[in-house]
């Protein structure tokens, strides 16, 4: 629904689009695109959270000696964005067959547009390998990262409204002289870390769903600068929150799972650790 509701055309709002997709493409519509992703998360967030949680130990270590002394919010903040740059590296790609696979269907009417298939809305990708492997023989590695600024621009302060509020919010709802690690307090901050997360990353993420979504049947933006300005100049500044309902309202569930998840794997790992170690 988010890539749909921000790159695609005549979807309206959040139920004008569910209920389109459902009558076009019927439940199966909602699950495009989804293996790549599916498959390659778990990559994916171990490395943005070990690069998190190694830079904030390196950072300690060099600040006070201790890595596991208390991150300052300086050291939040640094160690966010060092996350946030490394994700474009393996984000990109993934995002980039996800939405084309999402968006080859979609119609597109534009009637100056140079056109690559002669049956806009026909699949022009048969699955997520044949995606990768077309844009890669047409656009080659470069095509593989289009969107990346955008992405980086999304990821970098996107990371920071991640991390940083959830560390504040868990530390404002654990009962005082609670040391391990509460599973309430972890799913509702990792809930709340990603509603504002995704909060401030839609801007940024309609321009990189537009970005890596043409291309599929036309191109139509020059880059991130000239998508930024036709999409203004098109809608105003509401297409800038194309996507905010869906995109909050999954962080929420999403994020609070995966900050769960990661807790109790660390929290059971370092158990396992002190029980093997003489």
């Amino acid at each position: 629904l988010q890539t749909r509701l921000q790159a695609g055309q005549g979807y309206g709002n959040t139920l004008k689009c569910v209920l389109t997709v459902y009558r076009n493409e019927s439940l199966a519509g909602f699950f495009k695109g989804m293996s790549f992703p599916l498959v390659s998360i778990g990559v994916y967030s171990s490395v943005v959270f070990g690069v998190f949680s190694s830079t904030q130990r390196f950072l300690n270590q060099l600040r006070h000696g201790d890595p596991a002394t208390t991150p300052s919010l300086t050291d939040m903040t640094l160690a966010s964005i060092v996350a946030g740059v490394l994700s474009v590296g393996i984000g990109t790609p993934v995002e980039l067959v996800k939405t084309r696979l999402q968006m080859q269907t979609q119609p597109y009417t534009k009637a100056n547009a140079k056109l690559k298939s002669p049956v806009p809305g026909s699949p022009v990708y048969r699955g997520p390998i044949h995606c990768l492997r077309t844009i890669l023989q047409k656009e080659g590695i470069a095509g593989a990262y289009r969107g990346n600024v955008a992405m980086l621009l999304r990821d970098v302060p996107g990371y920071c409204a991640y991390f940083i509020p959830y560390a504040m919010f868990y530390d404002w709802i654990t009962p005082d002289g609670n040391i391990s690690p509460d599973p309430f307090s972890i799913w509702a901050a990792g809930g709340v870390a990603g509603a504002v997360s995704w909060a401030v990353c839609t801007p940024m993420d309609v321009v990189k769903s537009r970005l890596q979504a043409d291309g599929v049947y036309s191109n139509q933006y020059k880059g991130i600068i000239d998508c930024m300005l036709q999409s203004y100049q098109n809608e105003g500044l509401k297409v800038f929150c194309r996507g905010l309902t869906v995109n909050t309202l999954r962080g929420f569930p999403s994020s609070a799972a995966m900050f769960l998840g990661y807790e109790l794997s660390l929290k059971a790992m370092k158990g396992w650790q002190t029980e093997t170690t003489p």
